[in-house]
């Protein structure tokens, strides 16, 4: 069961509910199970030996666990329930748990049961006829599938919504979560396999893929500027992509390779040093003097010998003034704007204003630009 906290059991015994479905790999999602009360179905109803209704009518879990976390590692919870089980049961002989179940000492049968059997041997049996001799209620665990156990939790829907049958106490029990950011692994996982795959994704080199860095950065930005928060998160997701593809081509590289955590590592490194205020022991009570931080920070680690260095050339040229401007002002030079004549100049003198009352240039001439559009728009329109 993926979630990004602590796991809960998760127990129903009112009602009728529906089946859980596969939600994905190593979860069973969509809890709706009750234990449905027999009061009106005889022994001769439902064609078993009369079971007792309440308290003590045995137990099924489902045990969930999460592909994104380390085998052998499951809650406390989860390894109570599988020490004080009669019966444990696993259809994937494969499962990546047995090995470190079998560790611990706890026997698990390879086998599908089907949710008639689970329900028959946790339910117990109190009948006076010598042919249905009478059992004590007891505690299966199912270790689910990473597609689920569809087939079982279906079964199991059918007999608890019958309303004939008594019920043992069913619970989902995940065994390990998701802690926040666990779909990250998916995606290295996935982009993994289509670079090995994939017959263009495998020769694509990072020239090749540097336009689409830009197309996709441009198109985040877009989002950004007309506030759609749906088309803000695809677009994320394809500005990371970009990150992630990259990072797996850096992996080949037969001279200096490197990988997706290492590119991770590196940032995590800079985030840690540019923020002592809250990895170290420097205070920090405005955005100011945050700024400060950094940029005293971002200098002892460049050791640069001019403010230029490290401003990318290849930027839109409004965004380039103001970020050249932006650099010298900081830095405290008074550089007087170049002398010159023609639309260039008036638009470097422009950024450079732009920029020292706080405002994106760039981002001004995109608004100003949308405004032209729509009143493109709307003259086409008469």
């Amino acid at each position: 069961m993926s979630g990004s906290g602590p796991p809960q059991r998760q127990r129903r015994s009112a009602g009728a509910g529906r089946a859980l479905s596969p939600g994905g790999p190593g979860v069973v999602s969509g809890v709706g199970y009750v234990r449905c009360v027999n009061a009106d179905a005889s022994a001769t109803d439902t064609g078993a030996g009369a079971r007792p209704e309440g308290g003590g009518t045995g137990r099924l879990v489902l045990l969930t666990t999460s592909h994104r976390v380390a085998p052998g590692l499951l809650s406390w919870p989860a390894w109570q329930v599988l020490r004080a089980a009669d019966r444990v049961l696993c259809a994937d002989a494969e499962h990546p748990q047995l090995p470190y179940l079998a560790e611990a000492g706890i026997e698990v049968e390879i086998a599908a049961p089907s949710a008639r059997e689970l329900v028959d041997y946790c339910v117990p049996v109190a009948s006076t006829a010598p042919e249905v001799p009478p059992s004590d209620a007891r505690t299966a665990v199912v270790l689910t599938s990473a597609d689920g156990e569809s087939a079982l939790t279906d079964g199991l829907a059918r007999l608890a919504g019958s309303g004939r049958e008594t019920m043992p106490d069913l619970e989902l029990l995940p065994g390990s979560y998701d802690l926040p950011g666990a779909r990250l692994l998916d995606l290295v996982q996935v982009m993994d396999q289509i670079r090995a795959e994939c017959p263009w994704s495998s020769i694509r080199t990072h020239e090749d893929l540097a336009k689409y860095g830009l197309e996709e950065a441009y198109e985040m930005v877009e989002a950004i500027e007309a506030g759609d928060r749906e088309e803000l998160r695809e677009e994320l997701g394809d500005v990371l992509l970009q990150v992630v593809f990259h990072a797996r081509i850096a992996q080949d590289d037969p001279e200096e390779p490197f990988s997706i955590d290492d590119v991770a590592g590196t940032i995590v490194e800079k985030l840690l040093h540019r923020h002592p205020h809250i990895f170290g022991e420097a205070d920090a009570e405005t955005p100011e003097d945050v700024k400060a931080h950094w940029l005293r920070t971002k200098a002892e680690e460049k050791r640069r010998g001019s403010v230029t260095e490290g401003v990318p050339l290849g930027q839109p040229g409004l965004a380039l003034a103001a970020k050249l401007a932006s650099r010298a002002r900081t830095a405290g030079l008074e550089v007087p704007l170049p002398s010159g004549e023609g639309i260039g100049y008036e638009l470097l003198a422009l950024a450079v204003r732009a920029e020292k009352d706080g405002v994106d240039p760039e981002a001004a001439l995109r608004a100003a630009a949308r405004a032209y559009r729509d009143a493109v728009l709307a003259a086409e329109r008469r």
